[in-house]
């Protein structure tokens, strides 16, 4: 089981779910809930809480009422509007490239559902409270056991991989460039651009989409957007162009996508312990 711990480092990755989000936060309204939004089973409700926890908690916050930097769901219009995971689906399988979301484009349409059930649940509970979004204490990050995230890191299908943690390594100075939050930021989902350590942000990269049309030749660019029914590109002159699915092949060549499979996969000790073992890397390189 997951420990609170998991809600204190709820502000990781930048995760916009559209511009009506900031414009209900910034408002301080909460929108009102569609009558269809109270219609789940709590067997539901609970899967999606857990489901929820595991992908998206990192960011949100196990009670998706918001982390340091990603917005609270429960004040969402988008949730608001939502009907049985119709809106929700649509951006958690596109994800939002361009502000640092990863797409978790195989996910399951009974966990989008699931998803939808508690976001609706967890708003209805919220109606009633007031609140900002939470900090965070470092030593809530300082819970880890290095060995035990060096044997994860090192072990089958882990982090060495495609990472050489070695004294001679880039990454063995990752902890050096980036402190608390920002490290572990890094290290779930390490978006280029998403600065840390006093390093001034640059866009971040946006993965590579190729669209193969019905009639016609492959179009190479960089993905603008996706959802259920349609793909967006920007090509090589700058030109934005769309594509509808059921008319084209799409293939995404994400160099994170590992990250992203990697976040169904972590615990909440795993995390902890990754991250131990990471900044035990610095020490040693500075001695």
């Amino acid at each position: 089981m997951r420990t609170p711990a998991l809600a204190a480092i709820a502000a990781l990755l930048t995760l916009w779910i559209g511009s009506t989000v900031l414009r209900a936060q910034a408002s301080g309204k909460r929108p009102t809930q569609t009558p269809a939004a109270a219609k789940a089973t709590p067997a539901q409700i609970d899967a999606g809480r857990a489901r929820f926890a595991a992908q998206c908690g990192f960011c949100h916050g196990r009670d998706a009422a918001g982390g340091e930097t990603g917005p609270d769901l429960t004040r969402s219009a988008v949730v608001a509007e939502d009907v049985r995971g119709n809106k929700i689906g649509g951006v958690v399988r596109a994800g939002r490239p361009e502000k640092g979301m990863p797409a978790f484009s195989s996910i399951a349409e009974a966990d989008v559902v699931a998803i939808a059930a508690f976001l609706h649940d967890a708003t209805a509970k919220a109606s009633s409270l007031n609140g900002n979004r939470r900090s965070v204490s470092p030593a809530d990050l300082e819970t880890g056991n290095a060995d035990a995230g060096k044997r994860y890191f090192s072990g089958a299908g882990g982090c060495a991989t495609c990472h050489d943690a070695s004294p001679s390594g880039t990454f063995a100075t990752v902890a050096k460039r980036y402190q608390g939050l920002a490290l572990l930021q890094r290290m779930l989902y390490p978006v280029s651009g998403r600065g840390g350590g006093g390093e001034q942000a640059a866009p971040p990269v946006r993965p590579t989409v190729t669209v193969t049309p019905e009639s016609g030749s492959p179009i190479t660019g960089k993905l603008a957007y996706r959802d259920e029914f349609t793909v967006a590109l920007i090509d090589a002159e700058g030109w934005n162009r769309s594509f509808s699915l059921d008319r084209a092949k799409v293939s995404v060549q994400d160099p994170l996508q590992a990250h992203v499979d990697q976040l169904a996969k972590y615990t909440d000790a795993d995390m902890h312990d990754v991250l131990a073992y990471i900044q035990s890397l610095a020490k040693q390189v500075a001695q």
